[in-house]
């Protein structure tokens, strides 16, 4: 039958020519980019369930200014807990996967993609990229920015905050900030851009580079006050006029497929009314979502006013040369103390890519009570200068510092790297329900040479440093 076919075409082609005559033949169509999978959002989050932190904006997007949203999940969520079924590990991954699919559709939102990255348990951002294969999944979600040629990123915000306490949320921030930066380079996985050179070419993908022309972040800090005039604000109470309902509760709806994480949450705002519903969201302490919900503004592929609506074209107020750039590292008196390890990625990081600051401004993280609190130390030396140093530690009334204090001699080489670590009390005081001040000092010859601040709040539960 099939050669029957490849018989009848070519002899009808053949006809054809010949009745043709002096005919000009029709322009042959060149193929552009698959119009199916054109973004006005791309949201970029870490987990199954992490893209309800901006549903309220979304909903508002996709349902009164008709912009279309896809999503990349970073991770599948296999380490995460199961509060509704017994699975776990990668069968509960395959579980979230669907759950994260089915929440997405209640929002009309069907281009879904998921990265090979591996849901890590830490708050440390380094401990994340380390895990997932930095690489190899950044190369992953620039072929994505490639191919949904979204007019807007959307992440997590990359950074240290009391209450964000998962390194893989800050990671897909990273990455989102990284493929913003590659993808309208040429020189970046080149092999993207290069068009295929015959039919079965299976290695080049005939891709096409692309700009976004902005990127915002959204924190799950506990001070959401902090964000405030960092980017465009938007009410999660005000009334959709397609829907007719407030854009949390379409929010909420959207949720509701994620039991494994949220089962008895889900089951309870299930049974409740819609008088009950209100009256609970109108709690400043109850509800899911701030109000208003501030997008934190990251950068622009131009001048922008940073606070206007997300695809404002508000005349210009601001421009992206004037983002601070990287600190000068010059040593004084022939050395450096500084905070390491994740705050001093991010200090370079934000620099690296220009990023406007939403840093804290004191570093702070929070920890489980009773865990050892952590602080990574970075130490620059002008080469044979003094090799002895002494690293004192001031901590509150009740921790102990267990390691990183007293006199050192270090190598003769630019840079060194040391760490304190403080046991924390098991014991819930007055005193441990605000962020306690620790603070690392460093002499040599009698003279101070650095000074290190860190606010540690302890919490009854976070993941490990």
């Amino acid at each position: 039958m099939k050669r029957w076919l490849v018989v009848f075409a070519a002899g009808l082609a053949a006809l054809m020519g010949s009745s043709a005559g002096a005919q000009t033949p029709a322009p042959q169509v060149v193929k552009g980019s698959d119009e199916r999978f054109k973004a006005d959002i791309l949201l970029v989050v870490a987990h199954p369930d992490d893209e309800g932190g901006v549903t309220p904006y979304l909903a508002r997007a996709i349902y009164d200014e008709h912009k279309r949203v896809a999503v990349v999940y970073t991770t599948r969520g296999g380490s995460g807990g199961n509060d509704y079924s017994r699975e776990h590990g990668p069968a509960l991954a395959d579980i979230r996967e669907q759950e994260a699919r089915q929440a997405c559709a209640k929002l009309g939102i069907t281009n879904v993609w998921f990265l090979d990255g591996k849901d890590t348990a830490s708050q440390n951002v380094l401990n994340s990229l380390a895990n997932w294969g930095h690489g190899a999944n950044l190369e992953a979600l620039v072929r994505i920015v490639r191919l949904t040629r979204p007019e807007v990123i959307i992440s997590w915000l990359p950074g240290i905050f009391i209450g964000e306490n998962h390194g893989d949320h800050q990671a897909s921030g990273v990455l989102a900030t990284e493929a913003f930066d590659l993808a309208n380079d040429p020189t970046a996985f080149p092999a993207q851009l290069a068009g295929n050179s015959k039919r079965l070419e299976i290695y080049l993908e005939n891709l096409t580079p692309w700009q976004p022309k902005k990127l915002y972040f959204f924190s799950d800090a506990d001070d959401q006050k902090q964000f405030a005039g960092t980017g465009p604000a938007y009410s999660v109470k005000q009334i959709s006029p397609s829907q007719k309902k407030p854009y949390w509760r379409l929010a909420m709806d959207a949720a509701m497929p994620h039991l494994t994480q949220f089962p008895e949450d889900i089951q309870h705002f299930s049974k409740m009314s819609d008088d009950e519903l209100n009256k609970m969201m109108s709690d400043p302490n109850a509800g899911w979502w701030p109000e208003p919900m501030t997008l934190i503004f990251g950068k622009a592929k131009g001048p922008v006013d940073r606070t206007a609506d997300v695809f404002s074209k508000k005349d210009v107020i601001y421009d992206v040369a004037d983002r601070p750039m990287e600190p000068d590292e010059s040593p004084e008196n022939n050395f450096r103390l500084r905070l390491g390890g994740a705050w001093e990625f991010y200090q370079r990081f934000y620099a690296a890519h220009r990023l406007w600051p939403s840093m804290p401004k004191e570093p702070e993280i929070a920890i489980k009570q009773s865990e050892i609190a952590a602080i990574p130390l970075s130490i620059d030396r002008v080469k044979g200068s003094s090799a002895e140093i002494q690293i004192s530690v001031t901590a509150p009334q009740g921790w102990t510092v267990t390691r990183g204090q007293g006199k050192f001699v270090l190598p003769d080489q630019p840079v060194s790297f040391l760490d304190v670590a403080i046991q924390t009390p098991a014991q819930k005081t007055e005193s441990s329900q605000k962020a306690q001040t620790v603070v690392v000092t460093a002499e040599s010859v009698g003279k101070q040479i650095g000074r290190v601040v860190l606010l540690v709040k302890l919490k009854a539960s976070a993941l490990p440093q």
